[in-house]
């Protein structure tokens, strides 16, 4: 459960990050994604770190509050005990409460998320334009793979192999049809 609570942390850090960063990207570059000068301005120039800067603007945002910026902190702490002790952690030689705040941040990563899908991404998308959106019933990507994760690492694959059947099934769409394109060399004048 340790190296799972840090690698929940992880995509905590990235959700923050890259849905912000995503939402004021411009374009592509050789160097990756391109974002706006807005970005810099309204997001980066809160803190020197990415991150912060990120926590501070869905807090402007109310996405997160007060008590969810000191849950974040809590975790952090917990995540570089993790990350700096597992041995002694996993061996008993330190404490660690993590598997109780396992869940409080998960909850953390999915309140931002299902905000972002609430806010943003379903209000884009003409498809959903008339639609009665239940929150509680989104699972955003990053929560679907942790799920996945989990059931994984507790033995069962059965979601995991589901997710590649239907990961192949959407590879096998995007391949072009070549059933009628003729196999022999065309003849030699």
């Amino acid at each position: 459960m340790a190296t799972m609570f840090i690698t929940t942390f992880e995509i905590l850090k990235n959700s923050a990050i890259d849905r912000i960063r995503d939402f004021f990207s411009t374009g592509w570059s050789e160097e990756g994604s391109t974002v706006s000068q807005e970005y810099e301005t309204k997001v980066l120039s809160r803190n020197r770190s990415a991150l912060y800067a990120s926590l501070s603007w869905v807090h402007e945002y109310q996405v997160i509050n007060d008590q969810d910026l000191e849950t974040f902190e809590l975790l952090k702490k917990t995540r570089n005990l993790l990350a700096h002790k597992l041995f002694e952690v996993v061996t008993g030689q330190t404490e660690s409460n993590h598997t109780d705040q396992f869940p409080v941040l998960v909850e953390l990563l999915r309140k931002i998320e299902v905000w972002w899908v609430v806010n943003v991404e379903i209000p884009s998308n003409p498809d959903y334009a008339d639609a009665d959106v239940d929150e509680e019933g989104i699972v955003p990507g990053p929560i679907l793979s942790l799920q996945m994760l989990l059931e994984v690492a507790s033995g069962n694959t059965e979601l995991l192999e589901g997710w590649r059947r239907g990961r192949a099934k959407l590879h096998r769409r995007a391949q072009p049809d070549t059933s009628n394109i003729a196999t022999k060399e065309p003849p030699c004048a």
